[in-house]
């Protein structure tokens, strides 16, 4: 898979943005293109209805293909989207934590099922908003992070958490990890807190932060009530130009990445 980049989106805060985010820059990107593959571990399964399709209980899934009894390329699913594929969620993850609880080195199922997976540029892992057994998959399987941290009260409560999750993940199962970046999302122009918690979380993660941020924008809640992403909904929303622009921005890093 040296190829293929697989980002876990990631915050143990819920509510914060990861299943918008993950969804509209893998839509972004693959509007550039770029093929792109969204796994959908959460059991709550909104970016698998988010791309217009249905949780699954029983069957080809996440779940059944983290657990081995389907090859993960048997539980794709195509989207509306051109150039852009779901694994979609089962709340059959919900049991994970005890079903794998006494498997040898259960942290590496999700890393051993995307093993033979190159047909794809970019991999997208939708986590739930816990640190278990789903989670740390997630990152022992992954290249790179991105945190979405939402511009609110209490917003690194979640992120401390994470990092710690991240060095011990880097320090016992995956040294190559790394945290491509954080991005603000719900950000309010009109709002004092939002602009004092996003000068807050700038000044202290620095360049990790992206240049972009998510602003509120009715159409990024509205658009998987019609099971799609922004990009489909409202091409012309500031919501839809933002993760257009942030899909620029991981570009870029891509490349100075690349380059060295």
């Amino acid at each position: 898979m040296s190829n293929t980049r697989i980002f876990s989106i990631s915050n143990q805060k819920g509510g914060v943005g990861k299943t918008t985010t993950t969804v509209n820059l893998a839509t972004a990107l693959a509007a550039l293109e770029k093929n792109v593959l969204i796994i959908d571990l959460d059991p709550q399964g909104n970016a698998t209805v988010s791309v217009g399709l249905k949780r699954l209980q029983g069957g080809k899934n996440s779940y059944t293909a983290l657990t081995g009894r389907y090859h993960v390329m048997d539980c794709i699913q195509k989207t509306l989207v051109p150039h852009l594929d779901v694994v979609p969620a089962s709340q059959e993850l919900l049991g994970v934590d005890i079903e794998l609880a006494d498997v040898e080195q259960p942290q590496f199922f999700l890393k051993k099922a995307l093993g033979d997976l190159t047909n794809y540029d970019y991999v997208f892992i939708d986590c739930p908003p816990a640190v278990g057994l789903l989670t740390m998959n997630a990152l022992v399987a992954s290249t790179n992070v991105i945190i979405p941290v939402q511009c609110e009260y209490l917003a690194l409560e979640g992120v401390a958490d994470l990092l710690k999750t991240i060095d011990r993940i880097k320090r016992h199962f995956n040294p190559a990890l790394t945290i491509h970046g954080i991005v603000l999302t719900m950000f309010d122009g009109r709002s004092n807190l939002s602009k004092s918690v996003a000068h807050d979380v700038r000044s202290y993660f620095k360049d990790l932060v992206y240049e972009t941020q998510i602003p509120r924008n009715v159409r990024i809640p509205e658009a998987p009530s019609h099971g799609k992403p922004v990009m489909l909904y409202d091409f012309r929303s500031v919501g839809a130009q933002s993760y257009v622009r942030l899909a620029g921005e991981v570009l870029k890093r891509e490349r100075s990445l690349l380059n060295g």
